[in-house]
């Protein structure tokens, strides 16, 4: 009686995320839709009261634009909702900032991280106690460390071990929701090419090269087999949000000085409980480790020697990339292209907790998934809350009054609510998740086959992916290089 107790306490959990909310302000409608909507109705009140009915048939094309672009889906959003997308992508294109080169004559200032786009204003900070390069970035305010993790596979492992984990990473997020100056949270897992270092290391530590046949031959098979295989890699994203912290920050001496001396201690925090979650963390980013995770990132193509060879792109002041194209859909980069694609609804029924699975382990594609974990203080999570709670009974008012029949969908939401009010009652701490997966292939044809992958292997995972257009520098910087920024 008590074996099968215990063995049903041990029985690993399903988990369900929160859906998406698709809420109006007034009767299922946003505000840029209602802005839509107000202009139509403006002008089709003014042409109705100022002229006759020929007024109001040359009118008709604002109007009824404005209607359209309320109502209208296109692409899964309604039309006014890519209104904003579609004009800053003008304004990049006439400007001529979907392209970039390097200037090799021109030397960039010291001390920068040689990024396109928003991301040339980041800035390196070498902490002196740790030896981490910190990532500031001035707009945003916030300082960015990275740390290196390793695990085992978390597939392989029985029920007991992967509830354990679970619950270890739980607090984990938990810990990182209580400290309240931490911005974001990125957990970024990469899919690199293996250099075959590791198997050419261990042939030569415990291998017999005696000159025999069979020794050379092992040793030819050795080199043929490495760089033909894959490795994942994993990196936890740690950014303090300077603003935030101010006040200590001012206490530990200001300026950088100060926000590094405060990120120190969330970073002893966050390696103690990734320790209690059984992780194993790594030594903290150094200035080369970043350089070649960024050069790796924009060009796939000279990874392998970078692992192989240990001394090629280690300067952090030439990691960034050569030349960038960006189009509508897709990224051109040093030696390949990419697109992003965007977790817009995570699993809408109860999954385990491996539910990724068939993204994260599929093969022969060149991808970087990240998850960006923005965790929200319990004060402002509880009057996020209530405000919500108390939108649905108004709008569940309304539409009774009206008599407009409430769908399964609002249900659900409302039931998400109620469960993040008893989570956060219970102790718990409330995230909100942005996941993006970045592909990268040689040419357009295996790029869009390996988006197609993707897709597919989503949908096993119970996701639905969106491809970003119109913003895929953007969402590039975000989803493949470990700097925890947002889009």
């Amino acid at each position: 009686m008590v074996s099968s107790h215990s063995e049903t306490s041990w029985e690993l959990s399903p988990v369900k995320f929160s859906r998406l909310t698709r809420r109006g302000i007034i009767l299922g409608l946003s505000l840029a839709q209602l802005i839509a909507l107000a202009m139509g109705i403006i002008t089709f009140v003014l042409a109705l009261y100022a002229g006759d009915g020929q007024l109001l048939i040359y009118t008709a094309p604002a109007w009824a634009s404005a209607a359209a672009l309320t109502w209208f889906p296109v692409g899964g959003r309604k039309a006014v909702e890519w209104v904003p997308v579609v004009l800053h992508w003008l304004l990049r294109l006439l400007g001529g900032q979907t392209m970039y080169r390097r200037r090799v004559v021109k030397p960039r200032p010291a001390g920068t991280l040689a990024l396109p786009g928003d991301a040339a204003a980041l800035r390196e900070y070498l902490d002196p106690e740790t030896g981490a390069v910190m990532v500031h970035d001035p707009h945003a305010q916030t300082l960015t460390v990275i740390l290196p993790v390793t695990h085992p596979a978390f597939v392989l492992l029985d029920p007991l071990q992967q509830e354990r984990r679970v619950t270890g990473w739980g607090r984990v997020l938990a810990t990182m929701c209580r400290s309240g100056r931490i911005a974001r949270l990125q957990v970024l897992e990469r899919t690199l090419p293996d250099s075959g270092a590791g198997l050419a290391q261990w042939w030569a530590e415990h291998g017999t090269d005696d000159g025999s046949w069979a020794a050379r031959t092992y040793g030819e098979l050795i080199d043929r087999a490495g760089p033909a295989g894959e490795r994942h890699a994993t990196t936890l994203s740690l950014a303090l949000d300077m603003k935030a912290a101010a006040r200590q920050i001012r206490t530990a001496g200001g300026g950088l000085r100060g926000g590094a001396a405060l990120l120190r201690q969330e970073m002893t925090t966050l390696v103690t409980a990734l320790r209690t979650a059984d992780l194993k963390p790594g030594a903290w980013f150094t200035p080369t480790d970043l350089a070649v995770a960024l050069r790796s990132a924009y060009d796939p193509g000279v990874a392998n020697s970078l692992d192989r060879l240990g001394e090629l792109g280690i300067e952090l002041a030439t990691a960034g990339p050569v030349a960038v194209d960006e189009s509508w859909d897709r990224l051109r980069t040093d030696s390949a292209h990419h697109a992003v694609l965007w977790i817009s609804e995570w699993p809408r029924a109860l999954v385990f907790p491996g539910f990724l699975a068939p993204v994260l382990l599929s093969t022969g594609i060149r991808r970087a998934f990240s998850l960006v974990c923005t965790p929200i203080r319990s004060d402002q999570a509880a009057r996020d809350i209530r405000r919500k709670k108390t939108e649905y009974v108004s709008d569940a008012a309304q539409r009774q009054r009206i008599g407009q029949i409430e769908d399964a969908q609002q249900s659900a939401e409302y039931q998400d609510v109620l469960q993040q009010e008893a989570d956060l009652t219970s102790g718990h701490g409330v995230l909100r998740y942005t996941g993006l997966v970045s592909v990268s292939a040689p040419t357009t044809d295996e790029l869009e086959a390996a988006v197609s992958a993707i897709e597919q292997a989503a949908i096993q995972a119970s996701l639905e992916t969106r491809r970003l257009v119109g913003q895929q520098a953007q969402a590039f910087t975000v989803a493949a290089l470990p700097l925890a920024r947002t889009i």
